[in-house]
């Protein structure tokens, strides 16, 4: 059986596809399989909307804070996939809380500008900022879209911060100098949107 919803803390995650855009030098999926409660995160296949739909029925939804859309891949790649079980989401659930961990690259994967489609879909948008430096950034994700993929990134984030309630960018504690933490404080200050430092993840 494919894991498509695990838990993590309070949190329900949806793990839809194994497909990105980056080879980031520190993903989990170079040296782990599951995350949390799940059990492997490699998918066979990837589940149809249906599928995943059903996959619901089987938790108790009371128990969780939020659905979040984070699995062994980059969730944009079946972007309007995930749209389509938020809206079953959100009708089903009564307004369920609904969060997607994203590297930033939505409007590159799909090729236009997706911010104003998340409007009454998603709540909570965290992107990975994991540096102020376009290079260093390009170094550590190893993006296809080369090194401007940096800046699509803040681009997208500037935007969707209009159709959403709030927008996160992230970077891991530990792996950055405090020096580089202000200075993705500043960006995250001009955008508008929160900066957070989370903790690293063994």
């Amino acid at each position: 059986m494919m894991t498509i919803l695990y838990e993590v803390h309070n949190g329900l995650y949806v793990n839809m596809t194994n497909k990105c855009p980056c080879a980031c030098t520190f993903c989990l999926r170079q040296t782990m399989d599951r995350i949390g409660k799940s059990d492997s995160l490699w998918l066979d296949r990837e589940p149809t909307v249906d599928e995943v739909k059903a996959e619901f029925d089987k938790f108790d939804m009371s128990k969780y804070r939020e659905v979040v859309f984070c699995g062994f891949g980059e969730p944009t790649e079946r972007l309007y996939d995930i749209f389509e079980v938020c809206d079953y989401l959100k009708e089903k659930y009564n307004g369920i809380q609904i969060r997607i961990n994203t590297n930033g690259m939505a409007d590159l994967v799909n090729g236009k500008s997706t911010a104003p489609d998340f409007k009454n879909r998603i709540d909570t948008v965290s992107i990975s900022l994991n540096t102020p430096d376009k290079e260093r950034f390009y170094e550590l994700t190893r993006c296809k879209f080369g090194i401007d993929s940096f800046d699509a990134m803040l681009k997208f984030a500037g935007e969707v911060k209009n159709y959403v309630n709030k927008v996160v960018l992230t970077t891991v504690d530990t792996t950055i100098t405090a020096e580089e933490e202000e200075k993705c404080r500043k960006i995250c200050e001009d955008l508008g949107v929160t900066y957070r430092i989370r903790p690293w993840e063994d």
